[in-house]
């Protein structure tokens, strides 16, 4: 039973959820699985994974196969940088405290790089914001000013006809006070 790690696609259309599953290879995508361990969710922006990656590194260990996404993920969330590091204990090449030394430096360095497209984006993000505001509030300045422009024009223009109006009336006074 060839055992493989795969995506299982569950949410309503136009918005995905995957659980990372265990599954025979034969089984179908959405079919049975033997163990779930975990979940992505690609909508949110960053996306959303949530790993067992005690479970995901036994599997791999035990021959499992990654899909091409779920490689992705193990990569980004150093499932398969740990699995290369156990292997390099195995073979001799390293011990197991300077491997735990490794991945833990990377796991630090990949955190800060984080932390830091995080603030990057929620800058240019507030910068974006600040653009809009200033663009959305030359624009309502601009309305603004045709809106007082076309009531200036009505107050004159029913200036006008007031005037209009009492001259006629008062040019139809002035026969009613001859006769």
């Amino acid at each position: 039973m060839p055992a493989k790690i795969r995506l299982q696609r569950h949410g309503k259309k136009g918005q995905p959820f995957y659980h990372i599953v265990i599954a025979d290879g034969r089984a179908p995508r959405d079919g049975r699985f033997i163990e779930k361990i975990g979940t992505y969710n690609p909508v949110a922006n960053p996306a959303e994974i949530s790993l067992n990656f005690d479970k995901a590194l036994d599997w791999l260990n035990k021959g499992a196969q990654p899909t091409d996404t779920v490689r992705s993920i193990l990569s980004h969330k150093g499932v398969l940088l740990k699995k290369h590091l156990l292997v390099g204990v195995k073979k001799g090449a390293l011990t197991a405290k300077q491997a735990e030394v490794k991945f833990q430096a990377w796991m630090k360095e990949k955190e800060a790089k984080a932390a830091n497209d995080n603030k990057i984006s929620a800058e240019k993000k507030k910068a974006d914001m600040k653009v809009r505001l200033e663009a959305e509030s030359k624009v309502n300045a601009a309305r603004a000013e045709v809106i007082a422009q076309k009531k200036a024009e009505l107050a004159a223009k029913a200036a006008e006809e007031a005037a209009a109006k009492a001259a006629e009336a008062a040019a139809t006074e002035e026969p009613a006070a001859e006769a």
